[in-house]
């Protein structure tokens, strides 16, 4: 079974991607439109935000036409849904990076330029005027090239071609939309209610305060409905594309290093001379004769512990000998860019291979033990989460740990119920995806609980350790607690190995950019600036 994008998105995630290596960028690139769509669409508008209660424009300039996609008409309160998402999911995404990326979030988005950094992270071209000579008599504020108002809006337009597309295409092919879709708007709506509510006003008021006055309640449904049935249309897409085992030798054979592992061990030296202070406490940089000397030092040292690896003795041990730094890495990954990944990963490597490594200051000793790929199944699993109640007592105040104890009970007991009424109905899987759908608070719910190839390690423990026990067979069921609360489990059963998900993953990644691309290949988009410039 495969997992759809959005499902994926659902699922815990597995680490951050080095923004730096070639491959991820180009991932992230393929990635980005689902990302703005779906990522946080639905629910981080739902977030409080600060009401600042300015309205931008009244409401008839706000259903002026801003663009026109194939004929279809769309008003700046449209678009401003999209851009305001797009931007919202930005942040989310990048909130640690805003600063390196030069975007100043207190600041108008009209006057920001993007700079080249930034540009090249998010895998995109600046206009030519970007690289002119920059005037010194000109504002310092006046955008330059491309603006992130510029960029924001060009995702919101370009990610409602694709939307309009898709449902014209799920339409021409009399597409079932799940029940997953109704019941995802319906909560969302009622998020959106509650939020205004507990912020003391009504729903027009917030949608005014946080998006304009322009996007009334009727916009900003029809609007979400869409992003929805776009997001079911395109995961079921992806769900239908499977791969034969040929396939998918064929594409890790092309680029094994995406998807191996290796075994090695490193005792690291810092190569770089240590800086010194004047008399005034000023930093002073190290001549190029104590650079030149700390690096051979360090190549001494390095090369020591290799000379003493090959008479015999333990890596560990000559590391804490030589004053070095000792790593064991049981299943490392490949890096691109980096010499002591270039030289682990490359072709023809033996177990009990060494030598010292230079990458930048730093010298490594490294012995080679082996590469492998994980074969380790993948799971597919369902489950109805009962979250935890909320404490009054605060963290360390008496009874804190008692009234912790007791909710967890709580949600357990509350768990346990759930399966009972599972086990005293129907007691199918199909039955279970409905009674997610119903009681889970959990964002799979939409799809009944699942979540599809699942890999050792990704969950947390109690939930991982319950998948992966080795007795487990398909059909059964439990109740797991965690930190999140109480999980009523069902075992759908054993997916595909787990390097088998990761390059099925990535060609239905690639498939996904080439049916989006086919899908909108002829789509033309009209700005009317009258209506666009009262966006953002």
């Amino acid at each position: 079974m495969s997992a759809s994008r959005e499902k994926q998105n659902r699922q815990a995630a597995a680490g951050q991607a080095d923004p730096k290596t070639a491959r991820e960028a180009q991932q992230r690139k393929e990635e980005k439109r689902t990302n703005l769509l779906y990522g946080v669409i639905a629910a981080a508008v739902l977030i409080a935000v600060v009401i600042s209660f300015v309205w931008r424009s009244n409401f008839i300039p706000k259903m002026t036409t801003a663009a026109t996609i194939d004929g279809e008409k769309y008003t700046a309160a449209e678009v401003e849904y999209f851009y305001q998402t797009a931007y919202r999911n930005f942040l989310s995404q990048y909130s640690y990076f805003t600063s390196y990326l030069g975007l100043n979030t207190n600041g108008t988005l009209r006057s920001q330029a993007v700079s080249s950094t930034a540009a090249e992270m998010l895998g995109i071209e600046l206009p030519e005027a970007d690289d002119a000579e920059p005037d010194p008599d000109a504002d310092p504020l006046a955008p330059t090239g491309m603006t992130w108002h510029d960029y924001f809006l060009d995702q919101a337009l370009e990610n409602m071609s694709v939307i309009q597309a898709a449902l014209k295409a799920a339409d021409a092919e009399g597409f079932q939309y799940p029940a997953g879709v109704q019941a995802e708007y319906d909560d969302n709506m009622d998020a959106l209610k509650a939020v205004a509510a507990a912020s003391g006003i009504s729903v027009s008021q917030y949608l005014k305060g946080n998006f304009g006055a322009g996007l009334t309640e009727k916009v900003y449904g029809e609007q979400l409905m869409r992003v929805l049935r776009y997001s079911a249309y395109s995961a079921a897409h992806q769900d239908n594309l499977s791969y034969s085992d040929s396939e998918l030798e064929a594409a890790y054979d092309a680029d094994r290093n995406s998807y191996d592992h290796a075994s090695y061990e490193v005792v690291s030296f810092s190569a770089a001379a240590e800086s010194t202070v004047d008399d005034e406490g000023n930093p002073v940089e190290p001549t190029e004769e104590e650079s030149e000397a700390a690096r051979e030092a360090a190549s001494e040292k390095a090369n020591a512990v290799i000379s003493g690896f090959e008479d015999g003795k333990k890596l560990e041990d000559l590391a804490e000998e030589y004053e070095g730094t000792y790593t064991s890495f049981e299943d490392g990954s490949y890096s691109a860019g980096s010499a002591l990944s270039e030289w682990v990963f490359k072709d023809g490597r033996q177990s009990g291979d060494s030598a010292v490594v230079t990458d930048g200051t730093t010298l490594y000793a490294v012995v080679y033990h082996d590469r492998f790929r994980d074969e380790n199944p993948t799971i597919d699993v369902r489950h109805i989460l009962v979250p935890l109640g909320t404490g009054s007592i605060a963290e360390g105040e008496e009874g804190y740990e008692d009234q912790q104890a007791q909710l967890k009970a709580d949600a357990h007991a509350k768990a346990e119920e759930l399966l009972s009424q599972w086990q005293s109905g129907e007691a199918t899987e199909d039955s279970f995806a409905a009674l997610a759908m119903k009681e889970s608070t959990d964002g799979s719910k939409y799809d009944g609980g699942l979540y599809t190839e699942v890999y050792q390690g990704q969950m947390v423990t109690e939930f991982n350790d319950w998948c992966f026990d080795s007795a487990r067979q398909p059909g059964d069921t439990g109740v797991v607690d965690t930190q999140y609360g109480a999980h009523v489990m069902y075992f759908s059963g054993v997916d595909m190995a787990r390097w088998q998900s990761q390059v099925a993953s990535n060609l239905r990644n690639e498939a996904y950019v080439a049916w989006e691309e086919e899908l909108t290949k002829d789509v033309t988009v009209q700005r009317n600036e009258s209506g666009l410039k009262l966006i953002g």
